[in-house]
């Protein structure tokens, strides 16, 4: 794509240069239509990734403010990178996507009533305690989510806040940090855990049996003081300053670890967490005193998933369970992390299905279904129906979003279906309890090693 940006231009915007050579390497080719989840469902070029780079590249060349068209076809859009992983020709849309919402953030006025949700959501999600609070509260508004869908969008956005919610949260883990966990015989390795921000309260049985499974298998296993959210909620909301600040405070306290007792990776439970941490190093290529830190913390960032495919799990359990795997879109497209997860679900006993349309975003997407319900519904409906046909006995994936998102959809359809990480089922294959989705569903304990399960 021919650009016009002006040497003033680029030289006026540290973030203008990388965006100028994203939109350069765009040809037009339309081949991210295909794979596009609101342009699969809306049918408008404009809500597909090649109408969103159009739109961008008139903004910022033009070095105009956002307009209400330009927001409304960026805000639809659900960085799930689908059209990453399709581009034939490389274009980097989520930093360009990334750039976009901060030019928004930064020259658009938007409605009262969403700029007043945006920083309710900005100042409650990342911060554990808050959001506590907030789901607690929220048991007292679910009997109003219904009369809140008469009301304009915001009422809408409220209500899909509401429906979300539980109607209870589990106890608080005894694993928090920080704290270091010992691994169980040898030590092989040592590893930092990100802790998370909405994950530990929705549900602290993942980084529970994420320790378990880990110190099981020779690692040492430690959550660092001060680390805390990872940036992600707030950086997709177009928050840039924000963002960094959660990132710097995160970087300074694994660079600690590494610094002393050493660290061989950095493991994230929650994948769309995943893909902020590894872009650190690109988030902060114009801050000194941060980019080598930062390019160092994203090089030792994994996947739970991909740093236990590197370690000899020996499974003590045999199943006859068939799981149908939904790829988070973090995970596929963002990490490009497609096949071990599943490899790792076989490796464990498991019988693995694919789920048809797998590429297709099921309408989480950090905060999405809160603010475009609508879509993220349908989006939630369509997901939900491929999974069903797949006939599974429960569901595994890799971000805690993806699992509230999709067990809404079973509730709505009446179905009770399990959706459990991955990391769960690997630790009950492996010596682990019963996870309590599991135990709830009345699925019971699992064979011992040497008994064949009856087909």
């Amino acid at each position: 794509m021919q650009t016009n940006f002006t040497p003033e231009l680029l030289a006026s915007d540290p973030r203008l240069p990388a965006s100028e050579k994203i939109l350069r390497t765009c040809v037009h080719c339309g081949f991210c239509t295909a794979t596009c989840p609101t342009y699969l469902l809306l049918g408008d070029e404009l809500d597909s990734p090649r109408g969103r780079i159009y739109q961008i590249k008139d903004m910022l060349e033009n070095d105009r403010p956002a307009t209400p068209e330009v927001v409304k076809h960026v805000d639809r859009c659900l960085s799930c990178l689908s059209c990453m992983t399709t581009c034939p020709s490389g274009v980097h849309y989520m930093h360009l996507v990334d750039h976009a919402r901060a030019h928004i953030e930064e020259t658009y006025q938007r409605p009262v009533a969403d700029r007043t949700l945006r920083a309710i959501l900005s100042a409650i999600l990342p911060y554990p305690g808050r959001f506590r609070l907030a789901m607690l509260a929220a048991r007292l508004g679910k009997p109003l989510a219904g009369a809140l869908g008469a009301l304009p969008v915001i009422g809408a956005r409220l209500k899909a806040m509401l429906a979300l919610a539980p109607w209870s949260l589990p106890d608080r883990s005894a694993m928090e940090g920080p704290r270091s966990f010992p691994a169980e015989g040898e030590r092989r390795k040592r590893v930092a855990i990100l802790s998370g921000c909405a994950q530990p309260v929705l549900d602290p049985g993942i980084n529970e049996a994420t320790i378990r499974l880990l110190t099981r298998h020779g690692v040492e296993v430690v959550l660092p003081k001060g680390e805390g959210c990872c940036g992600a909620l707030v950086h997709h909301m177009g928050r840039e300053h924000g963002a960094l600040a959660f990132a710097r405070a995160n970087i300074d306290a694994w660079m600690a670890e590494i610094e002393g007792a050493g660290l061989d990776a950095i493991l994230i439970t929650a994948s769309g967490c995943g893909t902020t941490i590894k872009d650190y190093g690109f988030m902060f290529r114009n801050e000194p005193a941060y980019a080598e830190k930062a390019t160092k913390v994203a090089g030792l960032a994994k996947d739970v998933t991909e740093f236990v495919e590197t370690l000899e799990i020996a499974p003590v359990r045999q199943f006859d369970l068939t799981v149908a795997y939904h790829s988070a879109c973090s995970m596929q497209h963002g990490q490009q992390l497609k096949d071990g997860p599943k490899r790792l679900l076989a490796r464990a006993g498991f019988r693995v299905k694919e789920v048809p349309e797998g590429h297709i975003c099921c309408g989480s997407a950090g905060v999405y279904n809160i603010l475009q319900p609508e879509i993220a519904g349908q989006l939630r409906e369509r997901k939900v129906g491929n999974i069903q046909r797949t006939k599974p006995d429960l569901v595994a994936t890799g971000n805690i979003g993806c699992i509230t998102q999709i067990a809404k959809g079973f509730a709505d359809k009446g179905a009770t279906t399990p959706i459990l990480h991955t990391a769960e089922l690997l630790d009950w294959a492996t010596g682990g309890p019963v996870p309590a989705r599991l135990a709830k569903a009345g699925i019971e304990e699992a064979i011992p090693a040497g008994v064949i399960a009856a087909e």
